[in-house]
């Protein structure tokens, strides 16, 4: 199953910047593991927001979910999921 997420990252000032330093670092090592396996084929920075859209491709909406809870910087995310379906003119499809 396809699924478009909207990942915005809101982490608190407050944060210790080392760990906000390690938990960025864990991120991006568990998201490019995703990445390669397959299951997140597709990253788009949003220009000027610490915000992403992204293509997961998963088996269902449990693993889907299980991935983002996954994410280092998951406490500190809003996500927005949105599963997409075949669309009936798509020629590649």
């Amino acid at each position: 199953m396809l699924f478009h997420v909207r990942m915005d990252v809101l982490i608190p000032d407050s944060l210790d910047p080392e760990v906000r330093a390690e938990t960025v670092a864990r991120e991006k090592a568990y998201s490019q593991d995703l990445q390669r396996s397959g299951k997140w084929p597709h990253i788009w920075r949003i220009v000027g927001e610490y915000s992403n859209y992204s293509i997961f491709d998963v088996a269902d909406n449990d693993e889907l979910h299980q991935i983002l809870s996954g994410l280092p910087l998951f406490p500190y995310m809003d996500i927005a999921v949105t599963p997409l379906a075949t669309h009936p003119s798509d020629i590649n499809a």
